[in-house]
């Protein structure tokens, strides 16, 4: 049996670990839900291993050939639900400004809408560049901004607070070079 096969009929094919992802969001919020230093210290670890199954669902549909219809639609969504649901619930623990959630938040939901028109006109909707930096950017923020108190004398809410800012201005820049981009679209 080739490996190919055996990753279709595995867990590890790529939708299931993209929906694992999915999978990792209610312990995410139920970990969250208390403000402990433990709670945001098992968040942070299960948003960490649910973040990595995003490089690794993508390279392992590139690599074996598994790239599928449903695999590009609900990927992105998987991500956009694990970080939209990290960043909402750091809200109320007031670790990060509400306004700014709602920029990142509407920019997603403004390109997902994009990317959802030019799906329906046969375009391609892979993320660009700067989608990935950005998506980066915001894993690497949410990650320390989660752990949030100080282990080993490192304040991990200031460089979870400096990664936010970068990621905001990655975000709004991604956001706006995708409208620039496929502004064509837009008014036909």
């Amino acid at each position: 049996m080739d490996i190919k096969k055996k990753l279709k009929d595995s867990l590890g094919h790529p939708n299931s670990l993209t929906l694992f992802r999915v999978g990792a969001v209610p312990l995410l919020i139920l970990l969250m839900l208390s403000p402990s230093k433990w709670s945001g210290f098992f968040a942070a670890i299960v948003f960490s291993v649910a973040a990595i199954t995003d490089y690794f669902d993508g390279y392992v549909a590139r690599r074996f050939g598994l790239v599928s219809s449903l695999g590009k639609i609900m990927d992105p969504l998987a991500d956009k639900l694990l970080v939209s649901s990290a960043f909402i619930m750091l809200i109320p623990h007031g670790r990060v400004p509400a306004w700014l959630i709602c920029v990142i938040i509407g920019r997603e939901l403004a390109v997902t809408g994009l990317r959802n028109v030019l799906s329906a006109k046969g375009e391609d909707v892979s993320a660009s560049m700067l989608g990935k930096w950005k998506t980066g950017f915001q894993i690497s923020a949410i990650i320390p901004l989660l752990i949030h108190y100080q282990y080993l004398g490192i304040d991990f809410h200031t460089i979870g607070t400096v990664l936010l800012w970068a990621a905001l201005v990655v975000t709004v820049w991604s956001g706006v070079d995708y409208f620039i981009r496929f502004r064509k679209f837009l008014t036909e």
